[in-house]
């Protein structure tokens, strides 16, 4: 146990990784002010129309040109925010790359570029992923502005609960993958049997940002749970239920993520997801009551 604590990588403090974080800390920002003008206005326009019923806009086709002109707008909003995103992504490329390296012995100098465009087109990669990551949270926010007027106000109201709260759980599963996962998912995969193994920059790229963004989508779960629970999809009793295939589930994706056959690694995967689909079934219940609640 002490020599896995050992074995933790030390998050590297630098401005640009300091870049990385106001990005993301101002992007959510402007997205939560967006979703919140945007609430003010769809209840000064439920008052004068029931502009929630998606079914009223297709009965009268010559609404539809206002909607088309606004999802226009939204889309260039978005695209504008995503080219921004990667263009900050791409200051910081060499220094994210670094970090992302230092998990394995040697950092960035045990990687090879096989390919005379690989280097480029790998800190493009980079870019691209962090430009989406940046701008993500405003990006749903300008979806969201768009489709929201078709939906009712309960369901809105699931949507403003879980907006800040998915961006801190994506963020927080982020960072469990980088800080417990790849420490052992690397050395073993690298080190496998009696061939040692020398990753190309691609492939390396390719699959820790690979694993970083499904671990941060699992850590979704609960609120995914939540939101379909609401919507009448699924239920609490369903999930407690089916448990045991649960938990089968959630073991064979930390021995993909980690296959390493020390059971305190696999364990250091496992229980938070565990831990992570009990919140599910109890975000569920929540959902539910509050769903027949709205209903009565």
């Amino acid at each position: 146990m002490l020599e896995f604590l050992a074995a933790l990588p030390t998050l590297p403090i630098s401005p640009e990784i300091g870049v990385l974080v106001s990005g993301l800390i101002i992007s959510t920002a402007t997205a939560l002010i967006v979703l919140i003008r945007n609430r003010g206005a769809l209840r000064g326009e439920e008052e004068a129309d029931d502009i929630g019923n998606m079914g009223a806009i297709l009965d009268n086709p010559a609404s539809l040109m206002p909607h088309l002109v606004e999802l226009r707008n939204r889309i260039i909003y978005a695209v504008i925010a995503l080219g921004v995103g990667i263009v900050a992504g791409w200051l910081i490329a060499d220094p994210v790359l670094r970090a992302l390296a230092a998990q394995i012995d040697g950092g960035l100098d045990s990687l090879i570029a096989i390919g005379v465009t690989e280097p480029f087109r790998v800190y493009f990669r980079i870019a691209i992923v962090l430009g989406v990551i940046l701008a993500f949270p405003y990006i749903v926010a300008q979806l969201w502005v768009f489709i929201g007027a078709g939906l009712k106000q309960t369901e809105r109201r699931v949507f403003y609960l879980l907006f800040p709260f998915a961006v801190a759980l994506f963020i927080t599963g982020v960072t469990f993958a980088y800080i417990v996962m790849l420490p052992v998912a690397l050395p073993f995969l690298i080190n496998f049997g009696s061939v040692q193994a020398t990753p190309t920059l691609d492939d390396f790229v390719r699959f820790v940002t690979a694993v970083l963004l499904a671990v941060g989508l699992s850590f979704e779960m609960p609120l995914i749970s939540f939101a379909l629970s609401r919507l009448g999809i699924i239920n609490a009793k369903m999930l407690a239920e089916n448990w045991r295939i649960a938990v089968v589930g959630l073991t064979v994706f930390a021995a993909i993520v980690t296959p390493t056959p020390d059971p305190l690694n696999m364990a250091l995967v496992v229980l938070p997801l565990c831990v992570l689909y009990v919140l599910s079934i109890g975000m569920a219940a929540l959902a539910r009551r509050g769903r027949a609640a709205a209903e009565s």
